[in-house]
């Protein structure tokens, strides 16, 4: 029996199953339209922020772009050198040890090559937020979160690609549909875990103290109908002087998260305005949404692969040399698909910002959060459309504003 064949038929058949579960999935879930009657028009950043306020933002945000984006370029040169070239393989092929030692290794070594040809981006970068006031902290602590970083994810690199592999070597006609199963059972989890397991690890989280804040926030949280037991407080101070909350997990391991900052020092109008709308997200379910688009993303992931793969019969994928190619269309796949991503995400945080104007009712208290996360932060009130389209996960602060201020027009 042609077991090229076979697996190249069920590569194809997982892709149709995933673009399908994608497709039903965002077109249930995802707010289109997100705001009554569309976007509103945005604010103008003159109306925001002052001349000098406006310059020091695109200056912060025109020098973080470079080192990004340079990283980027860098990272990916490097990613798809070592992964389409006959080096890299022979590298991977020479890695002694049982094959899940081997992959494990391999990955290990991917990630520190990465890490090291990044270094001096990631450096620069850490640099600017310093000179900029943004960032906290001394350099050996940086250094510990980013081994941190890197440590966790050769962890959950390696278990997702031995998985993989494991596929391959036991089921060599069907490991297309089971690989994707497995893949999207490993998103599944990841964001299930990842505020017990992970979260952990970069921060200490303390309940929000009993007082008039906590008792407002439960309040919130039952006007909206969310079930909350806990607020936590994150000690992200240690390492940054801008504000941020989010929503992470779901069932038990849902937790709303404030940063220690943005309570000690923001007036508590704003600190509910932030909360609601994080609040929103619970209640809509964004999370399970994400993880769900994640889940079906990931079989379509593995499906194309398994069709690269068939037409391409000098890669064996059950063999550690293959490695550093797998990881390198993960990392194109990953660039590619970020506009999809980026834009379904849009919608969910304009709908959150949405529900949290209207449970909040002030949107005054909007208006002076957005204005001054968009301070602390330095952002750009007007980054280039096309990186905006490509890499903003969020609407743009004088997007936000000029919701919440047609919202109070309509009040």
């Amino acid at each position: 029996m042609d077991t090229g064949g076979a697996a190249r038929r069920v590569a194809l058949g997982t892709v149709v199953l995933g673009l399908a579960a994608f497709v039903l999935i965002a077109a249930s879930r995802v707010p289109w339209e997100p705001v009554p009657g569309g976007m509103p028009t945005p604010a103008r950043a003159s109306s925001v922020s002052t001349f000098s306020e406006i310059e020091r933002a695109e200056h912060y945000a025109r020098w973080a772009r470079t080192w990004s984006w340079s990283s980027l370029a860098v990272s990916l040169a490097v990613a798809c050198w070592l992964g389409f070239s006959s080096r890299g393989r022979a590298w991977a092929e020479r890695v002694p040890g049982w094959w899940w030692v081997r992959i494990t290794v391999v990955v290990a070594g991917l990630t520190v090559v990465g890490r090291l040809v990044t270094l001096p981006f990631a450096i620069a970068l850490r640099r600017l937020a310093l000179d900029e006031g943004l960032a906290a902290g001394s350099w050996s602590d940086w250094a510990v979160d980013v081994v941190k970083g890197e440590l966790v994810a050769v962890v959950t690199t390696s278990l997702a690609v031995i998985a993989f592999v494991g596929c391959v070597r036991r089921l060599p006609r069907a490991w297309p549909a089971v690989a994707g199963v497995v893949a999207a059972a490993l998103v599944v989890l990841g964001s299930f875990v990842y505020p017990v397991l992970v979260e952990p690890v970069f921060n200490h989280f303390e309940s929000l103290p009993d007082g008039p804040l906590r008792t407002e926030v439960l309040a919130l949280a039952d006007r909206e109908g969310v079930a909350v037991d806990d607020v936590l407080v994150a000690d992200a101070s240690r390492r940054t002087t801008t504000l941020n909350a989010y929503v992470s997990g779901f069932g038990h391991t849902r937790r709303v998260v404030l940063y220690d900052n943005l309570v000690d020092g923001t007036p508590r109008d704003e600190v509910l305005s932030v909360v609601a709308h994080e609040l929103a997200h619970a209640k809509h379910g964004d999370v399970v949404t994400g993880t769900a688009l994640g889940a079906a993303g990931a079989l379509v992931g593995v499906g194309l692969l398994g069709l690269l793969m068939a037409a391409d019969g000098r890669r064996d994928l059950r063999r550690a040399g293959t490695v550093p190619c797998l990881l390198a269309l993960v990392a194109i796949a990953t660039l590619a698909t970020a506009p999809v991503q980026n834009g379904i995400s849009r919608r969910l945080e304009a709908r959150a910002d949405e529900t949290a104007l209207e449970q909040t009712n002030d949107p005054q208290a909007f208006v002076a959060l957005q204005r001054r996360l968009a301070l602390r932060s330095h952002a750009d009130p007007t980054p280039p459309a096309w990186s905006q389209f490509w890499f903003g996960s969020h609407p743009t602060v004088l997007q936000r504003i000029g919701m919440a201020r047609a919202a109070d027009v309509r009040e």
